[in-house]
């Protein structure tokens, strides 16, 4: 397990904790069951983003405050060798798929007060792709650096190879997985309005 995947949980629990919320009162405002929300402050799974958006809202915090080093006003730069070098954030496909299959690698954690979450994903091959939609305020765009990447948007799914990018609206049910049983690499950014 990642240390920042544990940070993660134990940051969710400390902050409803602060603000005197139950498990109940967080999976009433964000539409979650509240075995989902236990099992996220627990470290035992990560969902997608969508989720953890949702989480956040209910909180009354950004998505970025889970995963903040930091609070620098000024430019925040992220070398490669840096990326690769600092723990990743894994995610499950869903509740029921604790096997990780997107490794997150924050590229911005240190900003303050940011509404735009960059990231670069390492998607691990998965030959039966199980996924749940998701849907949440906000935009995202993705290009693909390497690989072959599936986006199922509303009742469409596009292809796209490397070199590829889209940008959609969030809040029509959406998934981003690998083509079955090929690893794939991608830039994201989610812009979330807070």
């Amino acid at each position: 397990m990642s240390q920042h995947h544990s940070i993660v949980g134990a940051k969710i629990k400390g902050l409803r904790e602060t603000k005197n919320l139950t498990i109940g009162e967080i999976a009433e405002r964000s539409g979650l069951s509240e075995e989902q929300i236990t099992s996220v402050e627990n470290n035992e799974y990560l969902p997608s983003l969508g989720p953890l958006i949702k989480i956040a809202r209910a909180l009354g915090v950004r998505l970025g405050t889970f995963m903040d080093d930091n609070d620098e006003l000024g430019p925040v730069v992220c070398r490669a060798e840096e990326r690769e070098r600092e723990h990743s954030i894994s995610f499950s496909n869903d509740a029921t798929e604790a096997r990780k299959m997107m490794e997150y690698h924050p590229l911005a954690k240190q900003k303050a007060g940011r509404h735009m979450e960059p990231f670069v994903i390492d998607i691990h091959p998965n030959e039966e792709p199980n996924y749940t939609l998701s849907e949440h305020e906000g935009e995202e765009f993705i290009y693909v650096m390497s690989g072959e990447v599936e986006i199922v948007y509303g009742k469409q799914t596009y292809h796209l190879h490397e070199g590829d990018s889209i940008f959609y609206d969030s809040i029509v049910k959406h998934h981003v997985h690998g083509a079955p049983g090929q690893p794939a690499k991608i830039l994201a950014v989610v812009y979330i309005p807070f």
